[in-house]
């Protein structure tokens, strides 16, 4: 959908929405007037746009990782070199808000790293209330209220199940586990200085969540819990379970000596918890995913190989005897620490100074390949969230993007991206913040059911794949309904304003609600008008049959079909899909 992220500036942010659910609905009175002075680039005004395809993609690739992390070899190889602390918590509590982050770029689908305390869950709750569409035929698109009240619903569930399995564990192993008896009844929010962290507000909306669902909740440093008669305490309030914010990953602050010690003695559940940062989010785990030997050493499954190495950039523990080959290739690197997290001490290669190289080399990094994130082109005149100064709203309309899965247990509970400007993510950016994902996953012109279930009724579900081929820009993805409205001239393009293109028609067979095999092949030119309208005297045919040579100017080149290939299905599908549709024509 670049040709959406480039050129639709329709959709925006309700911020009256926004500001009801911060005050009442979600949140509390007075949390809108704290976002627009505290952090006025929270939220984006725009959606991002992302291909069905690839977001079935991206689940793919996180199952892939949750098979290598679930291998004991692997299990064994990390915690071996893992501090003490990450040994404990082999059964019980799972982690809550892991968050998967991709890069998307012109159909390059790359994860970039993993987090095991991703923020702004709830955020996206909030902002997925305050959506509108600007037409009928991408309402589909806009997540429904029924969508959010029931990830709302899952947040909850999940703390309770992290509650449960730690109950379980206890039950079946006396040396494990929580040891008490009885429902979840109270919540502690804990991060250093939480009053001070940037997305405080997110914390007073999971604690009003929590209380709603009989939780007793409080906010807290870590340094006022007291461990004192195997229980840990805030104030007078006994602490069932700690959604853990913290950056101390191993709990080794002083700061973090009662939380410490009562997940030790196991009094507390801890979630997410050491271990899983161990197993999940230190980045040397990357070198790993996107090394064949490694892979092979540790026995992974070929497809799981195959889907990994496609999807995650080359990356090499960086070591200072090999300094002067990083530094030589810097150019096409970007450096992380170990165990850093919000893009903290992470610089691109062609930006090193001397002096931040040297540091680079006195720390533990690693030196991942760069992919260039998402562009989404922004309207300047919706750079007015929360009230921005007229001069700090002149920015260049070209922001970044990246992608970010909330999972738990291996499943995608939401899905939001992330605009900004810079070397990185920072929330700092006029026109920036978390903004919604728009799929064509629901209007891509399916018909028939999404997967076949245990009543079968001889009905194969299929799907209709739309592509605006330009020779200057690549392959475009158009959702259905979009196609279907410029045909009727309901819709206009202005970034295709004059322009004759070649336009793309799949039809294509699914299997659960995925690509599956292309079963006809249309092609035609389109003729866009002055104002981006399709000319009426040239609106494609959707019965026109593709050329039967490559010298008929709607015909796609080899390298167009391949990317449409990689676009649909994540990789160029295999011949029998290509003979099938060849045959079909």
């Amino acid at each position: 959908m670049d040709l959406l992220n480039g050129a639709c500036f329709c959709f925006s942010l309700d911020e009256s929405a926004l500001a009801r659910a911060l005050d009442s609905v979600l949140g509390q009175a007075g949390l809108a007037e704290m976002v627009r002075q505290r952090c006025p680039f929270l939220f984006a005004a725009q959606p991002v746009f992302v291909p069905a395809p690839q977001l079935q993609r991206m689940a793919q690739v996180m199952q892939a990782v949750e098979s290598v992390v679930a291998l004991p070899a692997f299990r064994e190889q990390v915690l071996a070199a893992a501090p003490q602390i990450a040994r404990l918590g082999t059964s019980g509590p799972l982690g809550v808000f892991f968050g998967y982050d991709f890069h998307l770029s012109h159909g390059q689908l790359a994860l970039i790293e993993v987090n095991t305390n991703a923020g702004g869950a709830m955020l996206n709750a909030v902002l997925a209330r305050a959506q509108r569409a600007c037409c009928t035929e991408v309402q589909g698109m806009v997540p429904s209220l029924a969508s959010v009240v029931a990830f709302e619903q899952q947040i909850v569930d999940m703390f309770r199940h992290e509650w449960q399995l730690a109950q379980q564990a206890g039950a079946a192993d006396k040396t494990a586990g929580v040891h008490v008896r009885h429902p979840l009844r109270s919540i502690a929010i804990v991060d250093l200085a939480p009053e001070d962290q940037y997305l405080y507000p997110e914390f007073l909306l999971f604690q009003r969540l929590f209380e709603r669902h009989g939780l007793r909740t409080v906010i807290a440093d870590p340094a006022t819990l007291e461990w004192r008669d195997g229980v840990l305490w805030h104030g007078e309030l006994a602490i069932d379970l700690v959604y853990n914010r913290l950056t101390d990953f191993y709990l080794e602050q002083p700061s973090s000596a009662a939380l410490r010690e009562a997940y030790l003695q196991q009094a507390v559940v801890l979630t997410p918890h050491p271990q899983v940062h161990a197993l999940y989010a230190d980045k040397r785990h990357l070198a790993l995913f996107s090394d064949a030997a490694q892979l092979q050493a540790l026995e992974v499954p070929q497809a799981t190989q195959d889907i990994l190495l496609a999807h995650v950039p080359r990356t090499e523990v960086v070591d200072a005897a090999d300094a002067q080959r990083f530094w030589d290739a810097r150019r096409s690197l970007f450096f992380k620490p170990v165990a850093g997290f919000g893009s903290r001490a992470a610089y691109r290669g062609d930006k090193l100074t001397k002096r931040v190289w040297q540091d680079i080399l006195a720390g533990d990094y690693v030196a991942q390949a760069i992919v260039a994130p998402g562009e989404r082109v922004i309207d300047s005149a919706d750079v007015t969230v929360a009230d921005v100064a007229a001069e700090a709203s002149v920015a260049t309309k070209a922001m970044k993007y990246d992608l970010r899965a909330y999972t738990y247990n291996g499943a995608v509970q939401w899905m939001a991206a992330r605009l900004y400007k810079g070397q990185t993510t920072n929330f700092r950016t006029p026109g920036g913040g978390f903004a919604p994902v728009y799929s064509s996953v629901d209007v891509s012109g399916a018909s028939g059911p999404s997967c076949a279930s245990g009543d079968d009724d001889g009905v194969t579900p299929h799907a209709s794949f739309v592509f605006l081929l330009d020779p200057m820009s690549g392959v475009h993805p158009v959702p259905h309904t979009l196609y279907v409205a410029l045909a009727r001239g309901e819709a206009t393009l202005e970034a295709m304003a004059g322009q004759t293109l070649r336009l793309a028609d799949w039809f294509v067979r699914l299997k659960c609600g995925a690509p599956d095999l292309v079963v006809n092949e249309t092609y035609s030119l389109v003729c866009f008008d002055a104002q981006g309208r399709v000319d009426p005297a040239h609106a494609p045919s959707s019965a026109q049959p593709p050329a039967a040579t490559p010298e008929n100017p709607a015909w796609p080149t080899l390298a167009e079909r391949e990317q449409m290939q990689q676009m649909l299905f994540g990789t160029t599908p295999s011949p029998n899909a290509s003979d099938a549709a060849t045959a079909a024509n």
